[in-house]
């Protein structure tokens, strides 16, 4: 979807924007990056949450960022305001390197959709 130059360059705009506004500076990792797009989709921001919905929060955010490459599809927000997903295809067997390029990838896709990048 987005060029190895453009990837990296937004990449790293990303990050550096993320990092200084909710790390102080400090170099985010993709990890936390998937966390706060599980607390922007389901808008747990000021809330307490158990190590479960800790988790529920970032598997919510893959979904939502493989969307766009045909893995999910939307499916409905329950009572509590979970969005949920359904699996459209299996994703194919990654290796590691792989699979960050992915979530980097479709971490900009997601930040560029939203206008913050």
């Amino acid at each position: 979807m987005i060029g190895d130059k453009d990837l990296k360059k937004n990449w790293e705009l990303l990050c550096s924007k993320l990092s200084e506004q909710f790390a102080d500076g400090d170099t985010l990792d993709i990890d936390t990056i998937v966390y706060l797009v599980g607390l922007q989709e389901v808008g747990a921001i000021h809330q307490k949450l158990s190590k479960q919905d800790k988790t529920d929060l970032m598997h919510v955010a893959v979904c939502k960022l493989l969307v766009p490459y045909g893995y999910y599809r939307f499916d409905f927000v329950d009572e509590q305001g979970w969005p949920h997903y359904h699996l459209e295809e299996s994703l194919p067997f990654l290796k590691s390197g792989e699979q960050q390029l992915l979530v980097k990838e479709a971490l900009v896709h997601y930040f560029l959709e939203q206008g913050y990048i």
